[in-house]
């Protein structure tokens, strides 16, 4: 007797949480290899086919084995005594029904492997239907979310990786579930095990013939678009939860870790994506749409300051302007546009120290192509709000450094239509980052010429210079007329500054007094050195600093009131 109670102790629970065709059972077999390790196939199986009636081949085999008493299940089966230290139970997540003892998600530790719905479903109808229920990932999403509130936040692994590199996703879980790895899981012997349910015959055909993880085949079987509606409702969820899968299980993979974001409050934000808002990481648009077929769009970068959003008529005045330009049809109204920007910056209650990237797409397409022909559906409209101060150093100054690639003419594409389709300045900005690299300096941003080597803009923003106390600025030929260069245009002329509009040369931004650039994301902004030279004494001129204090008088007293905010 003390030789069998020394044999019975208390064991560790290891749960794995799944939806059928998943790899579960290949991972059941996988810790049914170690020494150190019993397992339970599907425990609480009985209990779900007692409690929803479902009617299985096997049923009446399987009620009359097998504990079907969700208490008993619980205390006695999954959480009994054991004559090894951890005990692994797959669960099926559909199972876990309610009535269960709390015990089940309180105790142990638990897991969660998610296969693709479109790798699940071409071969789920072997045994049953598929339908959503079956299918189960609303299940699983919902144990991940409880494990969460219980603090208990669940490691969560894809069996695509389990199939890519085995190894390394296994040592990944077992250091999460704080357990050695074995060698002895990577491989086991082909057949039926002992451990098997009662089920096997019906389910575990295939898998009785593995020995391993085995590697997926180089191209799928084609997907049965009867089941098209199961994919398009399941695989949100399956996303939902791969989004917290440490190692990338996408074919084309990335090595390159998370980024850290400028802003981490912005992880969590709220999008508004043609007429609903979205989480981040759902805030997606079609790949027909124009704006992925061909940068077939506008947009405006609107500021967020006190409760209103500066400029406001004035951008969307752009906005429409440059979708009518672009001969856009079936386009949003304004107050449709209004109410869009204002409904997203509420639910995210963003207030004060925000920018939105206002975007209108050509919309979707019906095919693939150029033409707009193609554009049946409407346009996009696309609300993203971040928490954003201004994007560059307004108190010392920046460093600019001459492009080589040149603003585009009108002759190519008007700089008054303000396009989606930035090549040019994302190449001027990449040119003038090869500069830098080559002379070892430190530059923010890159100038532009016209195609006769007169200064347009930088980049991103539009750029003035003083002199001998005159203000000078580019004319608008070349460059975008920004609404923040006409805001600060105004206020020169209001401050009883002198202002030229005119052509400008290099040599003449070179030799400034003081060099500033405007745009809305990073509001007016001082040039401390470009191309090498120092500007002027090398510090925020005089002009700068009154013209920045004017603007930012007027940011707080101006601006589109956002409906329902009440300054505290």
């Amino acid at each position: 007797m003390s030789e069998q109670k020394e044999e019975m102790e208390e064991v560790e629970v290891i749960h794995s949480w799944s939806a059928p065709r998943s790899l579960s059972t290949c991972l059941m077999y996988s810790f049914a290899q170690r020494d150190d390790m019993e397992v339970l196939d599907e425990p609480l199986y009985a209990f779900f086919l007692r409690t929803t009636g479902i009617d299985r081949p096997y049923k009446e085999e399987l009620l009359s084995e097998m504990e079907s008493d969700g208490n008993k299940i619980v205390k006695e089966v999954i959480f009994g005594p054991g004559r090894k230290k951890y005990r692994f139970c797959k669960h099926i997540a559909k199972e876990r029904l309610y009535g269960l003892p709390n015990d089940l998600m309180k105790k142990g530790k638990h897991f969660i492997l998610i296969r693709n719905p479109i790798d699940i479903l071409p071969s789920f109808d072997k045994v049953v239907p598929p339908t959503f229920l079956e299918l189960g990932l609303a299940d699983l999403v919902s144990i991940y979310n409880e494990l969460c509130e219980l603090g208990r936040a669940p490691t969560v692994i894809d069996a695509a990786d389990l199939k890519r590199d085995p190894e390394a996703t296994l040592r990944g879980l077992c250091d999460d579930l704080e357990i050695p790895f074995q060698d002895a899981m990577l491989k086991w012997e082909a057949g039926p095990k002992p451990v098997d349910g009662i089920w096997a015959p019906w389910w575990y055909k295939s898998v009785h013939k593995s020995t391993g993880f085995q590697q997926s085949k180089k191209y799928p079987v084609p997907f049965p678009f009867s089941l098209y509606e199961l994919l398009e409702q399941s695989l949100p969820l399956y996303n939902s939860l791969r989004r917290h899968v440490k190692q990338n299980s996408s074919p084309i993979k990335s090595s390159l870790p998370p980024p850290d974001l400028p802003v981490p409050a912005n992880e969590k934000l709220l999008a508004w994506v043609g007429d609903e808002i979205l989480p981040r990481e759902s805030a997606k648009v079609s790949v027909f749409d124009s704006v992925v077929q061909g940068g077939d769009s506008v947009w405006e970068g609107l500021r967020v300051y006190s409760g209103k959003i500066f400029k406001l008529d004035e951008h969307l005045d752009r906005l429409f302007d440059s979708a009518k330009a672009l001969a856009f049809i079936n386009v949003p109204t304004r107050e449709e546009v209004k109410e869009a920007i204002f409904t997203t910056l509420i639910r995210n209650g963003m207030f004060d120290n925000a920018h939105i990237r206002l975007s209108l797409t050509r919309g979707k397409k019906v095919t693939s192509g150029m033409s707009p022909a193609f554009n049946l559906y409407g346009c996009t409209l696309i609300v993203l709000p971040e928490w954003k101060p201004p994007v560059y150093d307004n108190t010392h100054g920046i460093t600019l450094v001459t492009a080589t690639t040149r603003r585009n003419s009108p002759n190519n594409l008007d700089s008054k239509i303000h396009h989606n389709n930035l090549l040019n300045n994302i190449l001027a900005k990449s040119s003038g980052m090869v500069q830098i690299e080559g002379n070892n300096a430190n530059a923010d941003d890159a100038i532009m010429l016209d195609k006769d080597g007169y200064v347009s803009e930088t980049n991103a923003t539009n750029i003035f210079l003083v002199k001998k106390g005159h203000i000078l600025t580019p004319h608008a030929d070349y460059c975008l007329p920004g609404i923040t260069r006409a805001t600060v245009m105004d206020l020169v002329v209001k401050e009883q500054l002198v202002l030229v509009e005119r052509r400008i040369s290099l040599s003449e931004f070179h030799t400034a007094d003081e060099v500033w650039t405007t745009g809305t994301m990073g509001e007016l902004t001082p040039v401390v050195k470009i191309d090498g030279r120092i500007i002027g004494t090398g510090q925020v001129g005089p002009v700068t600093l009154r013209v920045q204090n004017a603007y930012k008088k007027l940011t707080e007293e101006s601006g589109v009131p956002i409906p329902t905010y009440h300054r505290t």
